[in-house]
């Protein structure tokens, strides 16, 4: 039966598996086959897990760490460490031993979830991991390991545990007393400068973002979501997640990039939550393969761009497309798009882009295939989400306008104020951070941003990021990286020029697409070093910062740059878990080739 009034996280879970039980719920591969759970598989499973962990000590509001990969044990952890009473506190599984030990050791985590053997070996590595974690549960066994550490259990014997425990009311009791303003979760931000701080979300923050996600997007029990987003991330965990089980809908594990276009066709999904990078590679592997087709289709694949364009520009302002364009539209469908579509499985509803800026042309293009590609704009801070663009409300270049229950301000500095019922509890042990983030009930975001006359938020920069030339220019360098960045032949860009007279940049190439025009060259390179050295690559950069420059005023242009001969990456520090360039350590990395531009 249904429990009525959903306070949090685990009734709204019971709710749904009452009234989806028999529907699919997970799905994953597994020995090369798909296999499906239904709501009442996993709700059995979760259970257990979750009296399992209580038969190990777990009491309520206890911290739960967990490192692993997207995968459906990763949302039973999840369930069942709510359901218990505890906060569960999601790891990366691309941090590193040091990461992972400060946020054991900061969190407090007596109890640990490791997918692998490759996650045990990083945490076991940790002193702050052997002094914090009384228990370490790991999800694939490995006999030797476990055998000589007696705090390693495996995930089916916590599982087995809880099959056991002599008092199973006790978890209908603990589901019973957690109230909205419990803290579920501690989300560590990424920490471009400094350590990452814990940010609490209660139940309600979670619940009155999932309920909003759910009802702006119209998701339904037919919907399936292909979850790639690391399940660490709050926009996939608030909307790939929960908001999917809220709906009844399936939740279709992927195993990573790698097998991600084989999976869209296998999984056929209807809904995809992503970043940016992911819409800008789907939207260039669909260029390149039309670019190996004979002129006239490449040119009929033009003309249908074109012509989805016109029709996107008459249907998001709620008109209906004239005689002539429908015609095209039709035929622009039937003879390219549809085919397109069926390399994303056919079925795919919308797309939702969160998590850096998504530049306008890479939205313009899925909506011309005829798919929505909706942008949003959140936080962790926010659980995530602040604002979107959704059915009915869309205006492309902007994160659309703040969603129901959320009241968004623009201070004097151009900076973007948050309140509402998705504002975080605070920052972990950290009351004088949060009394400065959180002021007055409005949440200090430290971006900068715009309302237009319709409501529409667009995002101009970050506070702590605007750069001040020496002329005096303020000037916001994600808008230039974007920009940068939607060239064939960039991948990543650091802007630099704090108190410099003029703009530079560190520019990471597209090594695929430049190994590629090296050898259609016939140019003989052994290493990506000696490749970006030669002087037909440096032109092909600076064509492309042209064509960028051109866009800009004479303050934002770009006048010198750096070709780096390796990627940002989180290995060498230069990427947050979420994709974000750490500025500072770029610009120590190079700091004598920046000296040497200016």
């Amino acid at each position: 039966m249904p429990h009525g009034l959903e306070q949090n996280l685990a009734v709204m879970w019971s709710n749904s598996v009452w009234r989806f039980g028999d529907k699919p719920c997970h799905r994953f591969v597994r020995d090369g086959e798909w296999i499906t759970h239904t709501y009442k598989d996993v709700d059995e499973r979760a259970r257990h897990f979750a009296l399992g962990l209580i038969s190990l000590g777990l009491t309520p509001l206890d911290r739960v760490a967990l490192v692993c990969e997207n995968r459906p044990e990763w949302g039973v952890a999840d369930l069942a460490t709510l359901a218990a009473g505890g906060v569960l506190v999601t790891v990366f599984p691309t941090n590193s031993n040091k990461q992972i030990g400060y946020i054991v050791d900061d969190s407090e985590s007596r109890i640990l979830i490791v997918s692998n053997y490759f996650q045990l070996r990083k945490c076991l590595e940790s002193k702050e991991v052997q002094r914090h974690a009384k228990t370490i549960v790991i999800i694939d066994p490995i006999a030797d390991l476990i055998q000589g550490d007696s705090r390693v259990v495996t995930f089916d014997d916590v599982v087995n545990r809880g099959k056991g425990y002599d008092d199973p009311a006790e978890l209908e009791r603990r589901v019973r007393d957690i109230r909205a303003e419990h803290t579920a979760t501690i989300i560590y931000t990424s920490g471009t400068t400094g350590n990452p701080k814990g940010v609490m979300l209660t139940h309600g923050n979670l619940l009155s973002n999932v309920r909003v996600s759910q009802s702006l997007f119209h998701l339904r029990p037919t919907d399936v979501a292909l979850s790639l987003l690391p399940l660490s991330h709050s926009l996939e965990r608030t909307a790939g997640h929960f908001a999917m089980m809220l709906s009844g809908g399936t939740i279709a594990y992927s195993e990573g990039m790698d097998h991600f276009d084989a999976e869209l066709k296998q999984v056929r999904p209807t809904v995809l939550v992503g970043v940016p990078r992911l819409y800008e590679k789907m939207k260039s592997r669909i260029g390149r393969s039309f670019e190996e087709q004979p002129w006239t289709i490449r040119q009929a694949f033009r003309h249908a761009l074109r012509i989805g364009r016109e029709s996107t520009r008459f249907r998001l302002r709620g008109r209906r497309l004239p005689a002539y364009l429908d015609l095209q539209a039709q035929l622009a469908e039937s003879l390219i798009f549809r085919r397109v579509k069926a390399g994303f499985g056919g079925r795919l509803r919308f797309v939702i882009s969160g998590g850096a800026p998504l530049a306008v042309e890479i939205a313009e293009f899925f909506f011309a295939l005829g798919v929505p590609l909706y942008e949003g704009y959140g936080l962790t801070e926010a659980s995530p989400v602040v604002c979107a663009n959704c059915p009915g409300a869309v205006k492309l270049g902007t994160v659309g306008r703040p969603i129901p229950g959320v009241e968004v301000l623009i201070e004097e500095s151009g900076e973007i104020l948050v309140r509402g019922p998705n504002v975080m509890k605070g920052y972990y042990k950290l009351p004088m951070e949060t009394a400065q983030v959180v002021r007055g009930g409005w949440l200090h975001t430290g971006d900068i941003g715009e309302l237009d006359a319709e409501g529409f938020l667009r995002i101009t920069g970050r506070l702590k990021d605007i750069i001040i030339t020496s002329g005096g220019k303020n000037i916001a360098p994600q808008c230039v990286e974007t920009l940068l960045e939607m060239e064939p032949n960039i991948k990543q860009v650091c802007v630099v020029g704090d108190r410099r007279p003029f703009l530079a940049a560190v520019i990471v190439p597209d090594f695929v697409e430049l190994r590629a025009w090296a050898k259609a060259q016939g140019l003989a390179f052994s290493r990506d070093r000696d490749l970006v050295r030669h002087a037909g690559v440096e032109s092909s950069i600076q064509a492309a910062v042209d064509r960028v420059n051109a866009q800009l005023s004479s303050s934002e242009a770009v006048r010198k740059f750096i070709v780096a001969d390796f990627e940002f990456t989180q290995d060498n520090g230069m990427l947050t878990p979420t994709f974000k360039v750490r500025r500072k350590a770029v610009e120590i990395r190079f700091a004598h080739e920046i000296d040497q531009l200016y």
